[in-house]
């Protein structure tokens, strides 16, 4: 499943269980969200349309088949970087441009407490990102952030121009460490659903609780950025 060739395949252009790309609700976000001149241009308009249109909620995760597919992005309103990823890619390939989903293993310096106390460690896996094939190269662009928790959380949003590689900033805005990429995992034509699921609960036994706390992570940030 994990791509070797440089260029893109018709896998990276065809829609899966998860990155569902046919759903009607993913059509029509593509269909209104993919404007532009050429496809750098939609491509850009996308990666604002998902990274801002659906708030980061890390708190609420479903690691089921139908809680990571794409499309569920869109029916919650809300996700966290993997399936924001997936939308990403899913929507760009609805728009006719090639896409995949990367992963990486990252440091978070400024997570919050309640996620550091029920994951015991810092560092998350299988962080998700986009890869989109703009003027002949992958490009890498991360969604996951929406603007306004950026701004309650003093992060620097990420910014994307379809040239460059959009990755998450290592400092904040104030200067302090953010986020360390400390492994990557490579670059698939599909959502590699059962490793994550098996490297989660080996790593995050008591990450369930979390989501089943009905605890806010929005909550959190706004008592912890104070």
């Amino acid at each position: 499943m994990q791509i070797t060739t440089p260029g893109p395949t018709r896998a990276t252009l065809a829609a899966t269980a998860l990155i569902d790309s046919d759903h009607p609700s993913v059509v029509d976000f593509a269909a209104t969200h993919a404007q532009g001149a050429d496809d750098r241009e939609r491509a850009v308009s996308l990666y604002y349309a998902v990274r801002d249109r659906f708030r980061y909620d890390p708190y609420r995760i479903d690691l089921s088949l139908q809680g990571m597919r794409a499309s569920q992005v869109i029916e919650q309103g809300y996700g966290w970087c993997v399936p924001k990823a997936a939308l990403l890619a899913a929507a760009a390939r609805a728009a006719g441009i090639p896409a995949r989903v990367g992963y990486a293993d990252v440091r978070n310096h400024l997570s919050t407490q309640r996620m550091r106390e029920t994951m015991q460690t810092d560092v998350f896996i299988w962080h998700g990102y986009a890869e989109l094939w703009l003027q002949g190269a992958w490009i890498k662009s991360t969604p996951a952030f929406n603007v306004e928790l950026c701004q309650r959380f003093g992060l620097l949003p990420l910014e994307w121009d379809g040239r460059a590689d959009s990755l998450y900033h290592p400092f904040d805005g104030e200067g302090r460490q953010h986020m360390e990429y400390v492994g990557e995992r490579g670059a698939y034509d599909d959502m590699p659903l059962e490793r994550i699921v098996s490297d989660f609960a080996t790593t995050y036994p008591a990450w369930q609780g979390l989501t089943q706390a009905g605890v806010s992570f929005d909550a959190d940030v706004q008592r912890e950025a104070r």
